[in-house]
């Protein structure tokens, strides 16, 4: 089942995205799970996060530590050009409101585990694609929030404290409590390698779901300039990743895992976040659930076609 989730994770996010789309006019008069569980969309997140720290390898941290330099120097890389690029892309395609507010939180969260396992496909730098997602993972509570209030201050009152909060529990403490777990038992470490990326997989879909069924009225005028900027911030995204790579001079393997690193975001977070801070519209997490679906895509094809040169080029 893991396999068969992870090998067609893009076509599982299209058919439960339309299950979640039609729900109320396929079956109307049932109880709608999409929008009842709306409310537990943070603890969702925390349950994903869990289960991926209990799958991060026991050596991990120290890696991170033995390799600081490039791990936090392809930290920056993300940090940095990431958001830059989300307003820059936002503002040339004359997006604003919640459009222009769900791009910005798109450029700003830490990068998705899914790099890591397209950089496996790529034939990259497996390790160093962990190291830069727990990096960027365990930074996020100091580092994102200011970058989200610089770059949505001009829009909105935005709670840095209380994201920074947000980002610790939802984040960082379940990743780090399923790791030490692992380590403590190895009972649980088997567990966690038989359903953990199930159940990561399965709560990231249905979080992208939840925000199909909320902008059932929205999503039909989803803005085209929207979309262009979407996929230009992808893009320049994996640019991003690849010059960072040459700047640092990091051998071809680690700068594949840059790449995905970079341009693939976890616009889960970016659309749990969206959803929390500005219920009342819900239109601003539609940025980062479309964002979901692109850059699956994308960097999809893009590991395969490195795939295939390596097969050739060896």
């Amino acid at each position: 089942m893991k396999s068969e989730i992870e090998r067609f994770l893009i076509v599982w996010l299209i058919l439960l995205g339309l299950l979640a789309y039609f729900w109320t006019s396929w079956l109307p008069g049932l109880w709608d799970p999409f929008v009842g569980t709306a409310p537990w969309l943070n603890y969702l997140f925390a349950v994903t996060m869990f289960a991926i720290g209990s799958l991060l390898p026991r050596d991990e941290v120290r890696q991170v530590a033995g390799r600081w330099p490039t791990v936090l120097g392809g930290t920056a890389v993300q940090y940095t050009a990431m958001p830059i690029l989300a307003y820059c892309c936002g503002r040339l395609r004359g997006l604003e409101g919640p459009a222009m507010i769900g791009i910005v939180m798109v450029g700003c969260v830490p990068g998705a585990m899914a790099s890591n396992v397209l950089t496996l496909v790529a034939r990259g730098n497996v390790s160093y694609s962990v190291s830069l997602t727990t990096s960027a993972t365990l930074l996020s509570p100091l580092v994102a929030p200011p970058i989200l209030k610089i770059a949505l201050g001009r829009w909105v009152d935005f709670p840095a404290a209380k994201v920074s909060w947000q980002l610790c529990w939802m984040v960082v403490l379940p990743v780090v409590a399923g790791h030490l777990l692992s380590r403590r038992f190895a009972v649980w470490q088997a567990v966690a390698g038989r359903v953990g990326a199930t159940v990561a997989n399965l709560t990231i879909l249905w979080i992208i779901a939840v925000v199909v069924a909320k902008n059932r009225d929205n999503l039909t005028q989803v803005q085209a300039q929207l979309l262009a900027a979407l996929v230009m911030l992808n893009l320049c995204g994996y640019l991003a990743g690849w010059l960072g790579g040459r700047v640092l001079r990091l051998p071809s393997t680690m700068g594949r895992a840059l790449t995905l690193e970079v341009g693939m975001q976890n616009a889960g977070l970016g659309t749990v976040l969206a959803m929390d801070l500005f219920g009342k519209d819900p239109a601003i997490a539609i940025a980062p659930a479309i964002y979901t679906f692109g850059c699956m895509l994308t960097g999809t094809i893009l590991a395969r076609v490195w795939a295939e040169l390596t097969v050739r080029n060896p």
